[in-house]
């Protein structure tokens, strides 16, 4: 909590903030890779909205399971990584939504193939998906590409109708920061997330482009523009969701990798802070956290986690136990071998974390 994030400031009895995270790694791929798919620095596994998705599946039939709301800027730090559904199927790969309008390219079907022509012809096409995939049990991909070929045809109107926000009052954009030019963007996608949740979408995630918040240098003006443009609209999702009665079922994340020295890199006018994987804070709220609650500590100069120490393995399990699976439990039968999300042997829940 600071002046930076004054809007955050406002929902501390919301929040379960971690003061104790750790990776015990520096560079953001290879924490990333921790945090997002179990193991740091392996590519080619499957990422936590996978998981989840795996486990519990979907909610809707009319849109994806997992969802990924990508920046106007680019991708993020280790791009489609962070959404990748590794060796499971490709059903469990995030979906990404573009980040301008039209979000979803080609939901509306040219204008002499609508309504009952459509109809017949998807129709015909299901009974020749079927009799295709019948000829070739076990194939777990072909299954995949007719799923999703199929949802792609039920999302034309269901989610034309998730993705538009002027259906929203004038005072839901403005507790977003729709309304200012700072924050609109950000503020859009995070009421587009709130909507997705609500129509039964599993698991959504934001991304920022590159990383605004590797503050190496020109610290005083890139770390309060990197707030000014998250602050509010995230504080307005979490009171978004209370006002709605969706807190306890939601649970939301916000948070990073990494953390950053306690040091000034550079030149203390225009330098910045380096990487920091040794102890950093990220906060939780709703889905069935404890509120107003802080959890861990650093040491006396804010570089290592000293006391309670959370690593990603151990943030995974507890995100598991709050949706109802135990994380030694889950696993996916991959070459033989079952595989799991938290590899470690010592991952363990956060139990006092928990209401």
């Amino acid at each position: 909590m600071s002046e930076l994030v004054p809007h955050m400031g406002s929902i501390a009895d919301d929040i379960c903030l971690i003061r104790s995270m750790h990776t015990g790694h520096n560079g953001h791929e290879v924490s990333i890779r921790y945090m997002n798919a179990g193991i740091a620095g392996v590519t080619g596994r499957p990422a936590l909205g996978s998981w989840l998705t795996y486990a519990l599946g979907s909610e809707s039939q009319n849109l994806p399971a997992y969802m990924v709301l990508t920046d106007p800027g680019g991708h993020p730090v280790d791009s489609t990584h962070n959404w990748s559904n590794g060796w499971m199927p490709s059903i469990y790969q995030g979906t990404v939504l573009r980040p301008k309008e039209p979000r979803i390219l080609n939901l509306d079907a040219p204008e002499h193939l609508r309504g009952g022509v459509q109809e017949s012809n998807l129709g015909f096409l299901g009974k020749l998906n079927r009799r295709h995939a019948e000829k070739h049990p076990g194939e777990h991909e072909l299954e995949a590409r007719i799923a999703s070929y199929e949802l792609a045809a039920r999302m034309q109107d269901a989610a034309r109708e998730a993705l538009d926000i002027s259906q929203e009052t004038e005072a839901t954009h403005k507790l977003y920061g729709i309304d200012e030019d700072a924050t609109r963007e950000y503020g859009t996608r995070c009421l587009i997330a709130r909507r997705l949740v609500e129509r039964g979408v599993r698991f959504v995630q934001l991304f920022h482009a590159n990383q605004p918040w590797d503050n190496h240098n020109s610290l005083h003006t890139a770390l309060p523009s990197a707030c000014r443009k998250t602050d509010k609209p995230s504080a307005g999702l979490v009171k978004d969701l209370k006002q709605r009665g969706m807190l306890d079922e939601v649970l939301v994340h916000w948070g990073g990798e990494i953390g950053r020295l306690p040091v000034v890199e550079g030149d203390p006018k225009t330098g910045g802070r380096d990487h920091n994987g040794q102890g950093f804070s990220t906060w939780l709220a709703g889905g069935g956290v404890k509120g107003g609650f802080t959890y861990g500590e650093s040491d006396e100069v804010g570089h290592k986690a000293a006391e309670n120490i959370v690593n990603p393995n151990d943030y995974q399990a507890t995100v598991f136990r709050l949706f109802g699976i135990d994380h030694k439990d889950l696993y996916y039968l991959h070459n033989g071998q079952e595989q799991k999300l938290t590899v470690s042997a010592d991952a363990k829940v956060v139990e006092d974390i928990i209401a």
